[in-house]
């Protein structure tokens, strides 16, 4: 073992650069495998570490009642905890609160149900009106954190009558109009559970990234009047844990509609919105894997080039050996040395660079429910990292030795038929001989890996070329809320709880404007179905209305008929109420009884204040007469036509509605605009850097094989050169070989990305859902050629260059 030490010992001296560059190499490189790997294992089990032990709510019950008394759904056998919330405004300076930030009626938040994780601090004294928790991206937003003071600005109990939405609506909620109590509040504690948690996306009103900030119960038990105002007209929701969670949840709908009577009480699941999260969270944490494994194979091409290359020039020097008694088995020993002990270190370093990089996992979704930010050493994957990867290189090296100093004379090998045609019809001579490096393997020394240079171009385009179709879905979506069926463009609050201003004169006013394209009224209820409840909405045009998007079927056409939201359709079938879709007859039960609809079609409503776009059923106005005697919320939509001043026109509307009697209690703003906007711009950037490190994979693979076609095949080059090949045919040869290539994988990789990119996005537009339509990455179709090529010649500009100044006796005496 002397020689091999020493050997080494020598290989440190004199190539120390090469075998830093690869311990550098793979250090890098395996800290990008096992951050990802890691990464993708955290982020995927975030939410369901976070609902351990933070006793989510199973359930939101929403009820616009006044006078609702919460002590009877505590009474109901199975409920664990309620917790109920003002629907009040509340206004913080120099902050944007979103419809989340809102007052906790009684302690029993965060005692009974979601008890939050304590990310930073202590949760709120109840007690105290001057206590707050927010939520870790309202630190980061703002820069205030535990022990910072924020301004409570609160309504006067006169202000607090009117509609909350109608003054957020008019100002901006950082542009303050409340007049009532400054409450200086200290914020405590920093939270995070399953509902109390950042959001992607929220509704306008909500602006997303804001975070949340909430007030302790004891804001609300203070300055009760300055919430619920003179008339005590404000309501209040509730979170409910139940017993048996979601499997008790068809129970609990029923004995609340037999203890209160209204069997119309929307009641939601709040495990479908915590199923939605999972599957962002999952879809992430697979793309984050499958970014990880292009890494390895990327990483895998290159550190065995390097390796390969290391161990080449270490056999060149040993050979000398030979004669001296110098056996094969020592020699690939030695020569495997260096490689293999530059990867022992670079492992060391890259899972202490992957252990250090956890501290910034997981990403997107997940990271809004991650129980424990920070460092998170994931040692299975890690430990696997550390004895795998200088055991493989250690082979490899050994092994691509024994095979080099075992190789046989080269024999002969299979032609290329295409060559072989080029060849009959004539051709340069530079083309021929670069068709030949890009197509024939050849054999023992002279083997070049073809194979995986074809299928490593055309795996690297078709990747470039799927996530940039899919980015290009990614685009339209994230620009277009008609995908999502959201065809107008400003929400008029005309009234709540049955009280309205004046509707029909506002709306009509509106509707004249000659920036408007069309005009909506619309009521809306809460119904139920079986087990399940959901809102109903009625549409009257004014003038022409706002168009409204179908997945299939038709609008109602009479009070007999109904139009289901798609997720609202999919819940009903998963109930067993709905088989058939379109034609088939559901019953309804709202306010004033139950009677039956014959579906019309399936398509998406309006999002609204307590409700999603997917979620809820349309009816005509005769056909929600027969449901209900009066509405929940009533509102206008309102689409202006293209090319409108949006920011002009709302102005000039709102002073128009002002102008009105009665118009200082109509609110209006711009659309809810759904969260899956945000949550389909977070689908795109893994896919994007899967396609990148695929182009890496094509590139090294490209590369890789103009440099070896060079190598081992100078002794060809040789000969051609002494037959008269002058030195810029010899490059044309090289430039031939990479645009063989080039040619190859684009014929077959463009349009498999373009269907694969195609199908994962309609994958993902079934899923969201949305409107799908077929992706055009036109930029992207008429630059990946040119670009394509370039990059290839670029590549093999080196090579080119080196067989161009290639010693022909050289090349020849040692062949």
């Amino acid at each position: 073992m002397r020689f091999p030490r020493a050997w080494l010992g020598l290989e440190f001296r004199r190539r120390r650069r090469s075998l830093a560059a690869l311990v550098v190499l793979v250090a890098f490189s395996l800290a990008t495998v096992l951050a990802a790997v890691a990464g993708s294992r955290r982020g995927e089990s975030a939410l369901d570490r976070l609902r351990a032990g933070t006793l989510p709510a199973d359930a939101q019950v929403l009820i616009q009642d006044p006078g609702f008394d919460w002590d009877e759904v505590r009474a109901i056998p199975g409920v664990l905890g309620v917790a109920p919330f003002v629907a009040a405004a509340m206004y913080i300076e120099g902050v944007h609160l979103g419809w989340d930030s809102v007052p906790p009626v009684d302690p029993s938040v965060w005692r009974d149900v979601e008890r939050p994780v304590l990310l930073a601090g202590r949760l709120p004294d109840p007690a105290r009106a001057d206590e707050m928790a927010v939520s870790a991206r309202f630190v980061e937003r703002y820069g205030k954190g535990v022990g910072d003071s924020v301004v409570i600005r609160l309504a006067t109990p006169q202000e607090a009558d009117l509609d909350l939405r109608a003054d957020v609506a008019n100002t901006g909620n950082t542009q303050i109009r409340a007049n009532g109590p400054r409450v200086t509040a200290r914020i405590v504690g920093v939270i995070r559970s399953p509902w109390f948690a950042d959001r992607v996306g929220e509704t306008s009103g909500s602006a997303t990234g804001e975070g949340f900030a909430i007030p302790s119960p004891g804001l609300f038990l203070k300055y009760q009047d300055n919430f619920l105002g003179t008339r005590r007209s404000k309501f209040t929701n509730a979170l409910v844990r139940l017993k048996d969670g979601e499997g008790g949840l068809a129970e609990f709908r029923s004995r609340l509609a037999a203890a209160t009577g209204r069997p119309e009480i929307r009641v939601d699941n709040l495990a479908d919105g915590l199923r939605h999260n999972q599957r962002l969270v999952r879809y992430e944490a697979i793309a984050l894997l499958a970014f990880g494994l292009s890494a390895l194979v990327a990483a895998a091409l290159v550190i065995g080039q390097f390796a390969a290359r290391l161990v080449a020039v270490s056999l060149a020097e040993l050979r000398v050996l030979g004669p001296a008694g110098l056996t094969p088995r020592q020699a690939v020993v030695a020569a495997a040395l260096g490689p293999s002990a530059a990867a022992l270190l670079g492992a060391v370093l890259g899972v202490i660079g992957a252990a250090l990089a956890s501290r910034w996992t997981p990403i997107g979704v997940a990271a809004n429910f991650e129980p424990r930010p920070g460092l998170d050493l994931d040692w299975p994957v890690l430990l696997a990292g550390l004895v795998a990867v200088p055991v493989v290189v250690a082979a490899g090296a050994g092994g691509y030795a024994w095979l080099t100093v075992t190789a046989k004379p080269a024999g002969t090998s299979s032609r290329s038929a295409v060559a072989a045609a080029v060849g009959r019809m004539g051709w340069p001579v530079p083309v021929l001989v670069g068709l030949r490096l890009a197509l024939e393997r050849g054999h023992g020394r002279t083997a070049l890996p073809v194979r995986s240079a074809l299928i490593g171009s055309t795996a690297g385009i078709a990747g470039v070329m799927a996530a940039l179709t899919f980015s290009a879905g990614v685009s339209d979506a994230a620009s277009n809320p008609a995908r999502y069926g959201q065809t107008h463009d400003l929400l008029v609050f005309l009234g709540v709880n049955g009280q309205s201003g004046p509707a029909e004169r506002v709306l009509a006013a509106l509707a004249r404007d000659p920036d408007v394209a069309g005009v909506e009224d619309r009521r809306f209820f809460s119904a139920a179905s079986g087990d399940l409840t959901f809102p109903v909405y009625d549409y009257t045009a004014v003038g022409t209305p706002p168009p409204i998007e179908l997945k299939i079927g038709r609008l109602p056409a009479s009070d007999q008929e109904i139009m289901l939201a798609v997720d609202t359709a999919g819940k009903l079938r998963d109930t067993g109420v709905l088989k058939d879709d379109v034609g088939e007859r559901i019953h309804l039960t709202g306010a004033r009884g139950g009677r039956g609809f014959t579906v019309s079609g399936i398509g998406f409503v309006p999002e609204g204040p307590s409700n999603t776009y997917s979620e809820g059923v349309l009816v005509t106005p005769a056909g929600y007469d027969s449901l209900f005697a009066s509405f929940e919320i009533r509102m206008g939509f309102v689409s202006f036509r293209p090319g409108a001043d949006v920011t002009a026109a709302t102005a000039r509307l709102r002073q128009t509605v002002g102008a009105l009697p009665g118009g200082d209690h109509i609110g209006l703003l711009s659309s809810f605009k759904p969260k899956q906007l945000a949550e389909v711009q977070g689908v795109r950037a893994l896919p994007v850097a899967l396609g990148a490190f695929l182009a890496l994979l094509a590139l090294a693979s490209a590369g890789y094989t103009s440099v070896t076609a060079v190598r081992r095949r100078r002794h060809d080059i040789a000969v051609l050169r002494a037959l008269g090949m002058t030195p810029a045919q010899t490059r044309w040869s090289v430039a031939t070989q990479a645009g063989a290539l080039a040619v190859i994988g684009l014929a077959f990789g463009v349009p498999t990305g373009l269907a694969l990119g195609r199908v994962l996005w309609q994958a993902v537009a079934e899923n969201t859902p949305l409107f799908y339509v077929p992706p055009v990455p036109t930029w992207a179709l008429l630059l990946i050629g040119p670009v394509t090529l370039l990059a290839m010649n670029l590549l093999a500009a080196r090579p080119a260059a080196t067989a161009a100044r290639l010693s022909l006796a050289h090349a020849l005496r040692t062949e």
